[in-house]
């Protein structure tokens, strides 16, 4: 896959995240935003507290990643790491969009353990941290997304390569993304 294809493939995934959300979640009202089907499964509000909380991290780390690489030479294509691409594999949804492998968050992302991470301006965080990641694409293609290594959240001696990390982040939004849909699409979700 060439630079500007992956780009451009992130950003419109990206696009579809955000409009979704401004679209159907930011007029929700409290009730049905912290609306759950079961105990135990997160409600929108800690969808996306989690997904900014991977966003606080990963964006900061991007930027200035990109901001002090001496990699500035770009190549045409970009070609994953066998772990990288099973980590972004691993996040990627479906043909049916639906989540293939689930997973646990960890304790530090996990909004069901953490209460800090809920700030209550989770939909307006959410949106913001989109807006970043498209500044952080358009930057990315000024630098080498196979030389930028970026040191994952949970281990920071685990690098991949930037190019493998912005799909993980990406393909990590759009799956919690289909998870809120899934909440608001269900037949017992609160009508108002």
């Amino acid at each position: 896959m060439t630079v500007n294809e992956l780009i451009k493939m992130l950003t419109q995934i990206t696009l579809e995240n955000k409009e979704y959300v401004e679209k159907r979640v930011k007029k929700l009202s409290e009730e049905q935003i912290n609306w759950r089907p079961n105990p135990g499964v997160w409600n929108i509000t800690e969808v996306l507290a989690h997904l900014n909380s991977y966003s606080e991290y990963y964006h900061s780390t991007f930027s200035k990643k990109i901001e002090k690489t001496r990699f500035t030479s770009t190549k045409e294509a970009f070609v994953s790491s066998p772990l990288g691409r099973s980590a972004w594999k691993s996040m990627k949804l479906g043909n049916a969009n639906n989540v293939k492998r689930k997973f646990k968050a960890p304790k530090g992302n996990n909004p069901s353990l953490d209460s800090e991470l809920i700030s209550g301006n989770e939909v307006n965080r959410f949106l913001n941290y989109q807006d970043e990641l498209f500044q952080i694409l358009e930057k990315s293609q000024s630098v080498n997304l196979k030389k930028v290594k970026i040191p994952i959240s949970i281990s920071k001696i685990v690098r991949l390569r930037l190019g493998d990390a912005l799909l993980f982040v990406t393909y990590h939004n759009q799956r919690h993304i289909q998870q809120i849909t899934n909440l608001v699409n269900h037949k017992n979700f609160p009508k108002k």
